[in-house]
């Protein structure tokens, strides 16, 4: 890891934090997944605190840090649509492989079936996956993929 992107102080930071926003939780993200998904021009104000991704869906704060004097950093502050935050599609749900919401829905309307959890399983397994630099909050899609075609089945109508 780049000494940049290291700070000692960031080690002991709890793993979770109240975003100042929306009162509620959010996990630790690591810095390098922020500079990989800020606007170039603010990547520089992340600073040397650790920070944190609210998973609130109708907070508009995406990064938040332990210190506050450190940027809070919102949707519009990003490269990529935050998917648990959008309502609109394309919602994007796996970040690595281009999946989205309407891709999985529009599956299971069409034929009944869900294959997307297990394709991307397939790809993760084969390590081509880079959820640290492309997916908002810095971890692993497959929880929200299986949410998604859990929605899908409940609100799909039936194959004749």
């Amino acid at each position: 890891m780049a000494s940049h992107c290291k700070h000692p102080e960031n080690e002991s930071a709890p793993a979770v934090h109240v975003c100042p926003v929306c009162g509620q939780r959010g996990k630790k993200v690591a810095r390098l997944t922020m500079e990989h998904l800020l606007q170039p021009a603010l990547v520089p104000q992340i600073g040397t605190t650790q920070s944190y991704f609210c998973e609130t869906a109708t907070c508009p704060v995406v990064y938040f840090p332990l210190h506050a004097t450190a940027a809070i950093f919102h949707k519009p502050d990003l490269r990529v649509r935050v998917g648990l935050k959008e309502d609109d599609d394309p919602i994007p749900v796996c970040y690595c492989f281009g999946v989205t919401r309407k891709d999985i829905w529009d599956e299971i309307d069409r034929t009944g079936a869900a294959t997307a959890l297990r394709r991307i399983k397939s790809e993760v397994q084969a390590g081509n996956c880079a959820c640290e630099v492309k997916n908002p909050s810095g971890k692993c899609c497959l929880g929200n993929v299986n949410r998604v075609v859990q929605e899908g089945f409940k609100k799909a109508t039936p194959v004749a």
